[in-house]
């Protein structure tokens, strides 16, 4: 018995071994003009850009297949860092996308919310907490104030609410203070 759990662990130590070198030996680097772009758009997952999120916004841009003025909650001064960035010239919002508005919060009349979920399902970040027949919460701090969860409430009891940033917790970067990468230099 005892050299039976021997040899098991000795295989799982080997293969684990095997496998840590193979990730490194074989790692795959991402494209680090589509790292930078992506540190500039908000994170708000919102798909205001068509895109479902993001990074894939990012991917889009960085190949040619999308314009840098697609994102309302970066706003223009999203659209000044990514024009600077690439190197390119900056545009006004694509206003088919939204308009630009003020960072807000999204917040539950929590003696209205009757606990059905559908706004933690559309939630793109988890911000939203409860349970089934439970009233909801939002996590502030999580919360990227996409709207997303407003729609799909059947009892409207979800307002966005205009807030101001906590440097410390909140998620949308603001572009002219990230640093990125230019030469091997930040």
């Amino acid at each position: 018995m005892l050299t039976a759990i021997i040899a098991i662990t000795l295989l799982a130590l080997t293969l684990g071994l095997l496998l840590g070198f193979a990730s490194m030996k074989f790692k795959v680097e991402g494209d680090p003009i589509v790292e930078q772009i992506d540190k500039l758009l908000p994170q708000t997952q919102c798909g205001q850009c068509s895109f479902a999120g993001c990074r894939p916004y990012a991917e889009a841009i960085a190949a040619g297949e999308a314009d840098i003025n697609r994102c309302p909650p970066g706003g223009e001064a999203t659209i000044h860092a990514l024009a600077d960035l690439l190197d390119v010239e900056a545009k006004p919002l694509n206003e088919e996308c939204g308009i630009e508005k003020p960072k807000t919060l999204a917040v539950i009349d929590e003696q209205r919310c009757i606990g059905c979920t559908l706004c933690i399902q559309a939630c793109p970040v988890d911000a939203i907490l409860g349970a089934a027949k439970h009233m909801h919460t939002v996590i502030a701090d999580e919360c990227t104030g996409c709207e997303l969860c407003v729609e799909p409430c059947p009892v409207d009891c979800i307002d966005m609410v205009e807030t101001v940033p906590n440097p410390h917790t909140w998620r949308w970067p603001d572009p002219s203070h990230v640093q990125l990468e230019r030469g091997g230099k930040p």
